[in-house]
Order: structure tokens, then sequence, then C-alpha cells
């Protein structure tokens, strides 16, 4: 097998990439051995079927990535519209990279893994829907402070966070479909249309920025 120790997390980064650069369809197991430099018989020695290596794949890079991101963007220490002007920058840059990388914009493989098999793998879809559901409480904690300072009209926080997250899925993925990441350029504008952001908060970020 080679390397046993970390055989695991070299197919568990594996599928994450190829998810991402391709689908999850279209990825199948062999493909995924052979990025990871792992023979087929190791593979099941550690996961079951494709759908048990996609479910951990996505619980590591919720680990790994996603939640020290949120954690670091979403700080209580920042201000709350300064936070989101952060992490959109951050979503921006990171398909600029990925444009120069792959030659091509490749979006959220979450959301990308997520819209193809909802209705097909519940394991890798709950998944999903769990990663989606930490993200939206980032979101829902920085709009109830935003509230609180009156940067914004009082809305329903939880309300408010599933619709940004629905402005930013949908962006993201017309970048990837048009292959444009000058879409998300767009975004901080869309957000804070969505979010009714009182004219007092914009001078605040102009000062922090």
């Amino acid at each position: 097998m080679g390397r046993t120790s970390d055989a695991d997390q070299r197919l568990k980064q594996a599928a994450l990439d190829l998810m991402w650069e391709e689908s999850y369809g279209s990825v199948t197991i062999d493909d995924i051995c052979q990025r990871a430099d792992v023979k087929k018989g190791s593979f099941y020695y550690f996961f079951k079927s494709k759908a048990e290596l996609a479910v951990a794949a996505l619980e590591k890079l919720w680990t790994d990535e996603w939640q020290p991101n949120l954690d670091r963007a979403f700080s209580s220490s920042i201000e709350p519209l300064a936070r989101f002007t952060g992490y959109f920058d951050t979503i921006y840059q990171s398909q600029l990279e990925t444009k120069k990388k792959y030659g091509k914009v490749l979006g959220c493989a979450v959301c990308a893994v997520g819209s193809e098999v909802s209705t097909q793998e519940v394991d890798v879809a709950g998944a999903v829907r769990a990663m989606m559901a930490k993200k939206l409480k980032y979101y829902e904690s920085s709009i109830r402070d935003a509230v609180a300072q009156g940067v914004i009209e009082p809305c329903d926080p939880t309300q408010e966070a599933l619709a940004l997250l629905g402005l930013l899925q949908g962006l993201i993925s017309q970048a990837r479909i048009m292959n444009d990441p000058e879409i998300l350029r767009r975004l901080p504008d869309m957000a804070f249309g969505l979010l009714r952001v009182k004219s007092k908060g914009v001078p605040q970020l102009i000062a922090q920025h």
C-alpha cells in the first residue's frame, strides 16, 4: 500500500479535488485511487464506498478549511459589516486564483456536489446540508450584531442569512457557468442591498479598508 499512515487522508483530499475539478458522478474510485497514489484494495480498507469517502472528505474540508476560515472572517473582533466585505473579497480572490491555476472557474465544490446528489446520495447530501447549516450560523451572528449596531434595518437574522447564502451560492454558480470570476465583484453591493445596509454603515467600512 505504501505510506499507509496517511493513505486515508490522501484519499479524502483526492476525492475533494476531483469532485471540485470535475463532478461527483463522473469521478470513479479508480480515479480517486490514482490521484491519491493508493491501491484500490487499500481504498476498501478505509471506506466501504465512494459515498462514504465523500462524507469523510467533506468533514475534512469543514475541519481543515471552512471552520478556520469562517472563524477568522467572522471574528467578533471585526465590525459586523467588515466581516462580510472581507469574506466576500476572499471568495473573489479564491476564484481568481482558481481560474489562473486550472484555466476555469470551479465555483464551490460543496454547492456543486450538493446540487448533484441531493436526491440520490442521502448521506452525502446530509453532509452538505450540515456544512451549510453551520455556515449560516456565522452569517446569522454577524447580521444580528449589525442590527444591534443599527447599521442595517431590523430583520429576522435567520431569514436574512438564508437569503444571503442563496445570493452567494447563485453568484458563485453563475461565475462557474460563465467562467468569469468578475461576476463576484457585484457581490458586496448586492449583499448589502439585500441586507438593507443603512448609509451610516458605509463610512465605517471605508474607514476600515
